[in-house]
């Protein structure tokens, strides 16, 4: 008989949310209000600490629209969102902060269900459980509370793992779709739909009519990213110019071995930073994110099903063929790596058979978040 897991997994939710806010209230006053002083800090500055990076540009795009080909690096859906919602809500500075953050979370909370679906009938009701935890409280998953779109685009692409499991073939494009308007990397959800129609070959190809349908599911996956090429072209004159502003943030392509020579090349080699950099700490991070989930990929390879497999290798190849020039070569992969929601399942399996590597993860997970999102609040440079 399968668990209810709707209580555990809403306080999770609620916890982790509630540290964060916690983490926001302590952090912002004690270090931005003068010491020994009575006067409060800022309460409008206070509420908008987290409308910082990308987050800023996606509430921007979203209230002002797609204002210089730059802006065309943010894909449309997550500022279409917030738009409407914000509109409701009078259109005022604060509402499309607080709509953004909004759907950010509350996009998580429908991808921690999904997930657990996911993950129980595969390992079970507490790994699947441990999983959520995992995701909740690695070092970046603070990006969940900002106005970014990974949730969202975590929501989309774990729905569609989730509806191809359940062999609900259009859902499972319609999500895709979704996916592709939230970030470039969706159309590569077109890999385990193609595995999952190829492992059903007998009856896909039983009859024509199930076969043009299923192929007509699977088209709606690119068309998301055509649907945006097309606004591209329209508005300036290049459907291929997200792509090409990526070169304003130093990206390039080479390949997929070279960001983590040249970082390891920086760190230890020619032009070494120096200890205490801030330069080697992005570094760090960054490749022991890297390398620590191509670990998980290659350690899930024979536990998890091969779509699962199959994506999350062509999802790490994307970034890694994309690395951005000294100093930080390996930028935002510590932040791109919470995607790969299968690894998490992989990295419960792997704290099942030790104990004591559960409690280290889930004793330095929170406290590098904790430290990260401080340093995002300050409006520091993290991913």
């Amino acid at each position: 008989m399968k668990q209810r897991p709707t209580r555990d997994i809403l306080w999770l939710f609620i916890g982790t949310r509630l540290l964060l806010i916690v983490i926001t209230y302590i952090a912002y006053i004690l270090l931005t209000a003068e010491k020994y002083s009575d006067t409060p800090v800022n309460i409008a500055a206070l509420f908008s600490t987290w409308n910082h990076w990308d987050a800023a540009n996606y509430t921007r795009i979203a209230q002002f629209g797609y204002q210089t080909i730059d802006d065309l690096a943010f894909f449309p859906f997550l500022p279409l969102l917030i738009a409407g919602g914000a509109r409701l809500l009078g259109g005022s500075d604060w509402s499309y902060i607080f709509v953004g953050m909004l759907l950010s979370n509350l996009a998580l909370l429908g991808t921690l269900f999904i997930i657990y679906y996911i993950a129980v009938d595969l390992v079970g009701d507490e790994l699947s459980k441990r999983t959520l935890l995992y995701l909740c409280l690695f070092p970046t998953a603070f990006f969940f509370f900002a106005a970014y779109n990974e949730s969202l685009y975590l929501l989309f692409a774990s729905g569609t793992f989730l509806a191809l499991r359940r062999q609900k073939w259009w859902l499972a494009g319609l999500l895709g779709m979704l996916a592709a308007l939230t970030r470039s990397i969706g159309i590569l959800l077109i890999i385990p739909y193609l595995y999952e129609l190829w492992t059903q070959r007998v009856a896909v190809l039983s009859r024509r009519t199930t076969l043009l349908l299923n192929l007509g599911a699977i088209c709606l996956i690119p068309l998301g990213t055509l649907l945006y090429a097309l606004y591209c072209w329209h508005t300036f004159g290049n459907p291929l110019a997200f792509v090409s502003v990526q070169a304003k943030w130093s990206r390039h392509t080479t390949w997929p071995w070279m960001g983590i020579f040249q970082a390891f090349w920086a760190l230890f080699f020619y032009h070494q930073q120096a200890f205490g950099s801030s330069n080697q700490a992005h570094l760090l991070l960054d490749l022991s994110a890297t390398l620590g989930f191509i670990a998980l990929i290659i350690k899930g390879w024979r536990t998890l099903p091969k779509n699962f497999s199959l994506w999350m290798i062509a999802f790490l190849l994307y970034i890694l063929v994309n690395p951005a020039q000294k100093p930080d070569i390996l930028l935002s992969n510590q932040r791109f790596v919470l995607e790969l929601f299968p690894a998490f399942i992989t990295l419960a399996l792997l704290s099942k058979k030790s104990l004591r590597f559960h409690y280290a993860l889930i004793l330095f997970f929170p406290t590098l978040q904790a430290v990260l999102s401080i340093a995002f609040l300050m409006n520091r440079w993290v991913v």
